[in-house]
């Protein structure tokens, strides 16, 4: 069987997810996000763009319901005893067969948490199972129940991060040795993916970000290739991933003599994360970090070229994005607390003069100062 943690740290979890059930008046809950039957159970596909759903009684009794692919990845790399297959056919409707396994579990009439806020519940499926079990029990929106629960990380995730770290750390020194004018985009692409790989790292839940010249400006991962001017600037953002788990780093590359845009927004960048540190820590909030965010670069005048958020929680997540729910923005009130790892970026795009500045790395906070995971400093990197 293919586990990454321990028997006892699955027990562990799905003790702490029957108490909150209990606590929230939730009789059964109907997973659906792949992080959560993978936080509980070790279940490791990507089968979930198909249906299936892991329904976990408040008393710990669980079955997955899925299709025929999964039964023996379920039987490999999970702890799920009860596996239940629909059949594909045409005209198939699975939350009948969801239904009828409710049914057997002697649920008639219960309180139904749903996982409805996830890449694995599409609106089809959606409106199905709200047809279906609408008048079978009352289904209660419970989408953010086990991700609060996989903010805080123990012990064994914890090691899994510092490793997703480490290959961060080396995906970007295979980037540094070949970033240079004439370099290739897809060599730095594939040097930095094969970094991870070499080092037993995973794909990461979305693909690595990689721009230069206007295109560094982007945020997102587009298709296309250039090669690196005399005078340029690249953008990478990036993931080292162990057992899923993730460490994310962001930086903009100036390629020749930074200009005097570059320097001005890197330093903005660079108080942005100083100041965000001073309080990354417990008794302040995810909007607390946004507020420093925000004050930081307005003062500069960069309130149209600066995000609306400038990070977010990670953990072990599946395509199509290693973004947790929980991210820092404007009236978030989600407390820090010890134990969390969150990825703090500062993202600046001056479209008007076209200069772009990034700067981010991945932090475990604990009882007082926040712990960088990174080995690379804060520094602008020039080439």
């Amino acid at each position: 069987m293919a586990l990454h943690f321990e028997r006892r740290e699955y027990a562990d979890r799905m003790a702490r997810l029957t108490e909150t059930m209990r606590e929230q008046k939730l009789d059964v809950m109907l997973l659906f996000a792949q992080e959560s039957m993978y936080w509980l159970t070790g279940y490791d596909t990507f089968g979930y763009c198909f249906f299936q759903t892991l329904v976990v009684k408040a008393d710990g009794t669980m079955a997955l319901l899925t299709r025929s692919p999964d039964l023996r990845q379920a039987r490999h790399t999970s702890i799920i005893d009860e596996i239940v297959v629909w059949m594909d056919r045409a005209n198939a409707d699975p939350t009948v067969d969801l239904k009828n396994m409710l049914s057997d579990m002697d649920l008639l009439g219960c309180r139904i948490g749903v996982e409805y806020d996830t890449h694995g519940m599409t609106g089809r499926v959606a409106r199905l199972i709200d047809n279906q079990l609408m008048s079978f029990g009352e289904l209660i929106d419970a989408s953010y129940l086990v991700s609060g629960l996989r903010l805080l990380k123990s012990p064994a995730e914890v090691a899994h991060v510092r490793r997703a770290a480490e290959l961060a750390d080396d995906a970007f020194d295979a980037a540094l040795h070949l970033i240079r004018e004439g370099a290739d985009e897809a060599d730095i692409l594939a040097a930095m993916q094969g970094a991870v790989f070499a080092g037993g790292g995973d794909y990461p839940a979305n693909e690595f970000i990689i721009g230069s010249a206007e295109d560094a400006l982007l945020c997102r991962y587009k298709a296309g290739r250039r090669k690196l001017e005399a005078k340029d600037q690249l953008t990478l953002e990036w993931a080292g991933a162990s057992a899923h788990y993730h460490a994310v780093m962001m930086r903009t590359v100036a390629v020749g003599d930074p200009s005097t845009r570059h320097r001005e927004l890197f330093a903005a960048c660079q108080e942005g994360i100083v100041e965000i540190e001073k309080i990354l820590t417990p008794g302040n909030t995810f909007g607390d970090v946004f507020d420093v965010h925000a004050r930081v670069m307005d003062a500069r005048g960069l309130t149209r070229h600066r995000l609306n958020a400038c990070g977010y929680s990670l953990g072990a997540r599946f395509s199509p994005s290693w973004m947790e729910h929980q991210m820092f923005h404007a009236g978030n009130p989600q407390p820090i607390l010890p134990d969390m790892t969150l990825f703090v970026h500062m993202i600046v795009m001056d479209s008007e003069r076209g200069v772009a500045m990034t700067l981010g790395h991945t932090y475990l906070t604990t009882e007082a100062a926040p712990q960088a995971l990174s080995r690379h400093p804060l520094e602008l990197v020039t080439r």
